[in-house]
């Protein structure tokens, strides 16, 4: 990631936590866990009507609003003790890279459908593991 993403990203966190603080919004200092996943379908949904119609301004435009959706639910967790940003982030990591052995290990697949049978079977390990 270069430089200013990473600013921007960190802005977004300070710009959540800010919402949820003292001085912050009184809806989004209200919100749970469970009150903001109507909101995430909600803008899900409107991502996949934006792709399914070409609207790549509007795609924008939503992918933005799920993903400050997203950190919302991070911030609420963090506040909860039930986990924070850096945990999620390792655990894509993690997931990212494992689940892609052909890509950061040494397995070779030839076709996107091998390639999607290999993730399928670190995905179905991963659940047998846990």
């Amino acid at each position: 990631m270069h430089e200013k993403e990473k600013e921007l990203f960190s802005e977004l966190i300070s710009i959540v936590d800010k919402l949820r603080g003292p001085q912050g919004c009184l809806w989004d200092k209200k919100q749970t866990l469970n009150s903001m996943v109507p909101n995430i379908i909600e803008e899900a949904q409107e991502v996949q009507e934006a792709v399914e119609n070409e609207d790549y301004p509007n795609l924008c435009e939503e992918l933005g609003d799920l993903l400050m959706d997203i950190l919302m639910e991070i911030q609420i967790a963090q506040e909860a003790g039930l986990f924070d940003y850096q945990q999620v982030l390792d655990g894509a990591r993690e997931k990212f890279i494992r689940r892609h052995p052909h890509v950061f290990g040494d397995v070779i697949v030839n076709t996107p459908e091998e390639a999607l049978l290999v993730w399928k079977k670190m995905k179905k390990e991963e659940k047998e593991n846990r």
